[in-house]
């Protein structure tokens, strides 16, 4: 699958005061037990497609990479959101991870993870350089990099502003 790559400096307007930053994962840790590996991975695409199929939800974008521990990086509109997904009975979240700590977790067969960030916007600053839409920039607003935010000194205090300037 083609992204369109944009040539040039970009940084994120990020519009918002602070950013909910929802790391999670799993891990393979016994290759040879793939049945309970794949269990736990196929529960994954479900929420995914749930969630960008409900921004009410509170996901702004995610990015996500595959190998023996897999990484999903995800922004939220707040940690309310994020806990409200989780914990609501007719997500795609809470079934799989009952059964996930009823008859996985502890095994240790596949270890799983997540860790959430509240990041204040004067504490971010983002830059992409020839890259496809990503990251904060996908979750919030992409911009050109110009005067006032050429440095990542003047891109972090211009995040905390909400924008370039």
């Amino acid at each position: 699958m083609a992204q369109e790559v944009f040539p040039g400096r970009f940084t994120a307007d990020i519009g918002r005061s602070d950013v909910t930053v929802f790391l999670i994962g799993m891990r393979a840790n016994r290759w040879w037990k793939m049945g309970k590996v794949a269990k736990v991975a196929s529960a994954m695409p479900a929420m995914m497609q749930h969630l960008a199929a409900k921004p009410e939800a509170g996901l702004l974008s995610s990015e996500q990479w595959f190998g023996r521990t897999t990484i999903i990086l995800s922004y939220w509109e707040s940690p309310e959101h994020l806990r409200r997904f989780a914990a609501d009975r007719d997500s795609p979240h809470l079934g799989p991870w009952r059964k996930f700590m009823k008859e996985i977790a502890g095994s240790g067969d596949v270890g799983v993870w997540h860790e959430t960030y509240q990041v204040p916007a004067s504490g971010i600053e983002v830059v992409y350089n020839g890259m496809p839409l990503f990251g904060l920039a996908k979750a919030t607003a992409q911009v050109p990099i110009g005067p006032g935010t050429n440095t990542a000194k003047q891109r972090m205090g211009s995040a905390a502003r909400g924008g370039q300037g």
